[in-house]
């Protein structure tokens, strides 16, 4: 599943990058249709929270509008009308510009703390970006809440 959020949902946006899923964060100002057009081009789904654009292409399959920017209201929405699994991928794909991540190499090692630097726990790199990401305390807490967006209530 690929997706396509607008501006307003670049919270929601990040987390389903989170959750593994390749996700595309409009630029601040860009033109509703064109968003539309992009997201039909590339067969991606459209997320907004936008009343007025939901109006104008109300029959269309590649938008979802959302009742609500709030996370955890947005995910609830996205397991339940689109069965979004947020434990899909995790921590799989770069934060900055949803690239797929690869083991981290060299360098790239060099820059983690030698605290995080354990066998068990792998250590990734954004081949775009070249931004390195490793586990800790952070991911856990990421972790926890991706779990409880999960479960089914």
């Amino acid at each position: 599943m690929r997706l396509l959020c607008d501006e307003m949902l670049r919270g929601i946006g990040r987390w389903l990058r989170v959750a593994g899923y390749d996700t595309l964060i409009a630029r601040s100002g860009t033109a509703d249709a064109d968003l539309v057009a992009f997201a039909r081009a590339e067969e991606r789904l459209f997320l907004t929270c936008d009343r007025r654009l939901a109006r104008t292409i109300s029959e269309d399959p590649h938008l979802i509008v959302l009742p609500s920017e709030a996370l955890d209201e947005a995910a609830h929405e996205l397991r339940e009308r689109r069965g979004i699994d947020w434990l899909h991928a995790p921590f799989t794909r770069c934060l900055l510009d949803n690239a797929s991540l690869r083991p981290a190499a060299g360098s790239e090692l060099a820059r983690v703390p030698a605290s995080a630097q354990r066998e068990d726990d792998p250590i990734k790199a954004c081949p775009e970006c070249g931004r390195v990401y490793w586990p800790g305390s952070h991911v856990r807490r990421m972790r926890g809440r991706l779990e409880r967006w999960a479960q089914r209530t």
